[in-house]
């Protein structure tokens, strides 16, 4: 089954979003210690950065099975990142205030999470 080409990946609410996701991961590893550059830094933003990546893959290829193939290696992202947050906050990289809980979650325009 091919994909529809009639909207770019830019076009998606989920890749939107999961771009104002990455700024906000830099964001809160900037204030992370410069020994975790190479480490833990490093590791949360790439995980990040690959959220959307996916998506924009996904939504270049010519299927809807390979288009659900890089969705389903996202969700695996999503996992992997929320991880390295809770690791994060278990070694107080940061505080309550600034965690990804569920009221820091962004709605889609119908509302919905």
């Amino acid at each position: 089954m091919e994909v529809k080409k009639s909207r770019s990946y830019r076009d998606l609410d989920v890749w939107k979003l999961s771009l104002d996701l990455v700024k906000e991961i830099y964001n809160l590893t900037n204030k992370f210690p410069a020994s975790e550059n190479y480490g833990l830094t490093n590791q949360i933003r790439r995980t990040a950065v690959s959220i959307p990546s996916n998506i924009a893959e996904g939504q270049g290829r010519n299927s809807v099975k390979e288009f659900r193939q890089f969705l389903a290696v996202r969700l695996g992202s999503v996992a992997e990142l929320e991880t390295q947050l809770i690791i994060s906050q278990a070694i107080e990289y940061f505080s309550q205030e600034e965690s990804f809980t569920e009221n820091r979650k962004p709605k889609t325009e119908n509302g919905a999470y």
